[in-house]
């Protein structure tokens, strides 16, 4: 053979090695991801091929199902009942657009295709049965889900609301929203419809889940935190008095004084029982900057912020406590500047403080049931840690109580119920250009002293004239209502 001809041959002897290298790649080591890839149709095809199993409230009630349709490979399609109530708890699940959130997270669970369903699998396929999925049990409780929605109404904003005792999450509500059930298919009708939802074209963002993903400057609800790392540091009481002008000059700053809203003499030297009375903007700014920038994060922290991985099991945002200079750490600690919080994050303040000081991981996911009703997957209450003690959280619940009693926060009274509060505006856009946020978080205690709901609330934007927005004309009814659902269901 001469030379040009034995240099063809082992060229193409390369090729054909490569190609039986790269066959038994595809064969024997890509195999399990090519089949099980969520873009290779034959999978999207056996995921629709039968109903998904469903999504249930806390008592068992389902708001989700499954339609069979036509004229497709797929044989059934999602439905959910009251779409834009329970989307940001299940998300969606479709056809042409994939799965969010629950319906995503425990897509096996409920197409029957997780390895913790072998059994049934097994049995489904020696009797002839078809596959059936399994369900997700929540904690959602259907009347909190209710109210918080309805109490906000045609408003932007969020509501998050969780059992102290247990961090189970009775209610997520974010208005807008949106029904998953309106592209749940593969039709160029379901396509229109997942294309007016996106942001580009529609700035409202109904798809965004405010109460986990979007953070927002917590404004005076945070002064509870900063209240908490006072009474731990040992250098303040709740009835002493504070060494606080009014109006306060922040440190460093030659520019306008920090005053307070309605300018309340109680302001001047108040205690810290005072101060959160009427939202004292002076005394904890003044609080901020002396206990320092270092222990105000370190109190965020213990209160949950800068858990960038805090799923529930749906992962929320991560909140912010910044390291910064004196003047901002200043309004850090009124919860404004760099500050930021998701309303799943405020609600753990009440939580904790409600809860003696405890802080429980929330979580909104109470079981996993197969379809033979065994449980495969139970959820357990998850101490986080104790941010404040039992003495200092009793402390800060006699001063959210005054704050309902006889404080900004009185719109949230309840008939023969202790209620706690904070209210809360947050300054937002540059130079406060724009509406501000209205905030209120609060706490309900049963007949028995416990505290079986911490709700927080959020009105990101409203019709109401701007010098009307406040947190306890805005957000405390919804909160009001969300606590009253949760003490009716107690009764």
């Amino acid at each position: 053979m001469n030379k040009p001809l034995r240099r063809v041959a082992i060229f193409c002897g390369l090729l054909v090695l490569a190609l039986l290298v790269r066959v038994n790649w595809v064969q024997f080591v890509q195999a399990d991801e090519l089949a099980n890839h969520e873009d290779n149709r034959r999978v999207k095809i056996d995921r629709y091929a039968q109903p998904r199993g469903n999504i249930l409230t806390s008592d068992g009630k389902s708001i989700t199902g499954s339609k069979e349709t036509g004229g497709t490979d797929f044989k059934y399609k999602r439905t959910f009942k009251d779409g834009k109530l329970w989307a940001p708890v299940t998300g969606y699940a479709s056809q042409a657009f994939g799965a969010s959130q629950l319906e995503k997270l425990y897509d096996g669970i409920l197409t029957g295709d997780d390895d913790r369903l072998f059994f049934n699998r097994t049995i489904d396929m020696l009797t002839g049965k078809p596959q059936k999925g399994g369900n997700v049990v929540t904690t959602l409780n259907s009347k909190a889900q209710k109210a918080a929605f309805e109490g906000l109404g045609d408003k932007k904003g969020a509501v998050a609301a969780i059992d102290p005792q247990t961090g189970a999450v009775l209610a997520l509500a974010t208005t807008p929203s949106y029904d998953p059930s309106s592209f749940a298919g593969s039709s160029d009708e379901d396509a229109e419809a997942w294309a007016a939802l996106q942001k580009k074209e529609n700035p409202d963002e109904p798809m965004l889940n405010r109460a986990l993903r979007q953070t927002y400057p917590p404004g005076s609800t945070y002064k509870l935190v900063t209240a908490a790392a006072a009474l731990e540091s040992g250098d303040y009481s709740l009835d002493g008095k504070t060494d606080s002008p009014d109006p306060y000059q922040l440190p460093q700053t030659t520019g306008d004084p920090l005053g307070n809203d309605g300018n309340h003499p109680g302001c001047k030297d108040g205690s810290i029982r005072v101060a959160l009375q009427w939202s004292c903007n002076t005394v904890f700014a003044k609080i901020s900057d002396d206990l320092g920038n270092e222990k105000m994060q370190e109190m965020s922290q213990k209160f949950g912020y800068g858990e960038d991985k805090l799923d529930i099991p749906v992962r929320a945002a991560e909140s912010v406590y910044p390291e910064d200079n004196r003047p901002q750490n200043a309004m850090a600690g009124i919860g404004q500047a760099s500050n930021r919080a998701t309303p799943l994050q405020v609600a753990m303040f009440a939580s904790a403080i409600a809860n003696d000081g405890k802080l429980m991981k929330p979580y909104m996911v109470d079981k996993l049931v197969a379809p033979n009703l065994n449980v495969v997957e139970q959820t357990n209450p998850e101490e986080m840690g104790q941010p404040v003690s039992p003495e200092n959280a009793q402390k800060l619940q006699e001063a959210m109580e005054t704050v309902v009693e006889k404080g900004t926060g009185k719109t949230a009274q309840i008939p023969n119920v202790k209620v706690g509060g904070k209210t809360g505006t947050a300054q937002h856009g540059e130079n406060n250009s724009k509406n501000p946020y209205a905030w209120f978080v609060s706490y309900a205690k049963g007949e028995d002293g416990s505290s079986p709901v911490a709700v927080a609330v959020v009105i990101e934007s409203s019709s109401t004239a701007r010098d009307e927005i406040a947190g306890s004309k805005l957000a405390a009814p919804v909160a009001k209502g969300v606590m009253e659902a949760i003490l009716e269901e107690k009764k």
